[in-house]
């Protein structure tokens, strides 16, 4: 049985005086949280901007909690002013990188080829990638939506391969409901994550049984419950929900 994974992406948010209470209120509710779930295991995790990281790695460490960054370079080092690289996240002792986040795809042109060495160079330094795939409400509308995540995955399965996915997370994030209060109807994710799971079933039967799916797309206490009991939903990429921590906790009740 998988485990479930809850991951909260702080995005371009938080300040050095006040992230302290927000760390140590999800970390105390967390502890009372898994006091209380004999049996259950639900693994959590933050994604803080990088100058947070030393930050977070104080207040969690010693915790069952995880922490990671939101974007990792392609490189390893050298020249190539601006870029964080993965063994400078795992100096921090990152557990998880995000790779390809809409927000990445679009904003700042990331392609699937740029996402694909960004995956690998994750895992080069020991780091667990969180791939983000996810289509537009013009690819939605237009039918395309399975096409667009195959898409996406075979990219990094072809720069990869596919026992690269054994240390790996996807998350699907429909763009079309990423911050904007709208939020796939639990069939329609459902559909979605099955899909991904028969993509990468294809490539062998146990990983596509044990790969986390992560649903990520104006996830909020209202609607986690029924997100969640969907067969193929492995626990939630959290927005706007994991800056206030009795929301980011309630979502982690529901996993």
């Amino acid at each position: 049985m998988r485990n479930k994974l809850v991951v909260g992406n702080w995005k371009m948010h938080g300040r050095l005086a006040t992230n302290p209470g927000l760390l140590d209120a999800i970390r105390s509710g967390i502890s009372t949280q898994t006091a209380k779930s004999a049996g259950v295991v639900v693994q959590v995790a933050l994604c803080l901007p990088y100058p947070y990281l030393a930050q977070a790695r104080q207040s969690l460490e010693g915790s069952s909690m995880a922490w990671g960054a939101q974007d990792v370079s392609e490189h390893d080092q050298g020249a190539w002013t601006g870029e964080v690289s993965g063994s400078m996240l795992a100096d921090f002792c990152c557990r998880y990188v995000l790779v390809g986040h809409s927000e990445r795809r679009s904003f700042f042109a990331e392609t699937d080829a740029i996402v694909a060495a960004k995956f690998a160079a994750a895992q080069r330094a020991g780091l667990i990638p969180i791939l983000c795939v996810g289509e537009t409400l013009v690819e939605r509308e237009a039918g395309v939506t399975h096409d667009v995540i195959t898409r996406q995955l075979d990219a990094v399965l072809a720069v990869n391969g596919s026992a690269a996915f054994v240390r790996a997370v996807v998350a699907y994030e429909p763009v079309w409901a990423i911050g904007t209060g709208k939020t796939a109807t639990p069939a329609q994710a459902q559909e979605v994550h099955a899909a991904i799971r028969g993509r990468l079933a294809r490539e062998s039967a146990d990983l596509g049984n044990r790969l986390q799916i992560l649903y990520g797309g104006s996830v909020k206490p209202s609607n986690v419950a029924d997100i969640f009991s969907q067969p193929d939903i492995d626990g939630g990429l959290i927005g706007g929900a994991s800056l206030v921590a009795v929301d980011f906790l309630a979502i982690c009740a529901a996993a």
